[in-house]
């Protein structure tokens, strides 16, 4: 079953930084295509800040350039916020929004990955009017969207981001579970089987304390799997029963790792992850 399994790592888990103090990676973007590469992952992420960054020292042609040269099949740009909301936060949502579809279109990205960190309250309507909207304009890109659960969400509980996806009914929106949400909302492998499979966009995978234990720590939020708390193998065995066939994705965040060479997240990142597919 290994040789069937495709990772890529997201940008936190190789970015070498940690907090939200300094989103800028410490490596450079060629750098981390190519480590990434030799680790075997077959895609990687990008962060909307450190794009902006690795735009002021290459173009997005020679940006494409140098993934297609290292065989990167997946693509990850993240993270808009905003995307629904009125009012003064909203022009500064759309000028993202612009440079994330610009680059998308040229890298071919996967997906843009989209969310909320503020629990900003709307109404469904609204919120499936806008994740409709945001669908078309990514379709005219040539990419998709996918909605990330979380508890920070204006979304918070699976059964509305599936309603959020069904009814806005767009075949380019979907969602993204990351394990550490899963675990974080109670989210068992009943209610994640309901997903209807065409909704199901990707899956993030990571290790750690589980809620409410004592040995959580925030700087060590997101291990390395095999390395915390949670149903790794389980969520696995899930979403492939329903017919998920990846890529599979890694996103660790801990300050620990930050520090550590390129070579090395890169490496442990890939084998600690294959580790929990079976044979």
């Amino acid at each position: 079953m290994k040789n069937n399994v495709e990772l890529m790592t997201l940008y936190w888990t190789t970015a070498g930084v940690f907090g939200w103090d300094n989103i800028i990676s410490r490596f450079d973007f060629k750098d981390r295509v190519e480590a990434a590469a030799r680790a075997g992952f077959k895609g990687v992420g990008i962060w909307h800040t450190d794009l902006e960054h690795d735009m002021l020292h290459r173009s997005l042609k020679e940006m494409k350039s140098i993934l297609d040269d290292n065989g990167m099949q997946y693509l990850e740009l993240e993270f808009l916020t905003d995307w629904f909301v009125d009012g003064p936060r909203r022009p500064e949502s759309d000028a993202c929004k612009r440079r994330l579809l610009k680059a998308a279109e040229t890298l071919r990205a996967t997906h843009i990955k989209v969310g909320d960190f503020y629990n900003t309250p709307y109404s469904m309507p609204h919120l499936v009017e806008s994740f409709a909207g945001l669908c078309k304009e990514a379709e005219n890109a040539g990419t998709t969207i996918g909605f990330e659960l979380m508890g920070s969400a204006m979304i918070n509980n699976l059964a509305d981001a599936i309603r959020l996806v069904e009814t806005a009914g767009a075949k380019n929106g979907g969602l993204i579970l990351d394990i550490v949400q899963v675990e974080d909302l109670h989210i068992s492998f009943e209610e994640i089987q309901r997903i209807p499979m065409q909704y199901l966009f990707g899956i993030e995978l990571n290790d750690g304390a589980l809620p409410g234990s004592p040995l959580y720590d925030p700087s060590r939020a997101r291990r390395y799997c095999g390395e915390g708390d949670f149903n790794v193998k389980g969520l696995i065995r899930c979403v492939q029963q329903m017919g998920y066939q990846g890529p599979w994705a890694v996103e660790v965040m801990s300050e620990e790792l930050a520090v550590q060479p390129l070579e090395q997240l890169n490496r442990r990142a890939f084998e600690t992850t294959m580790g929990e597919f079976g044979e």
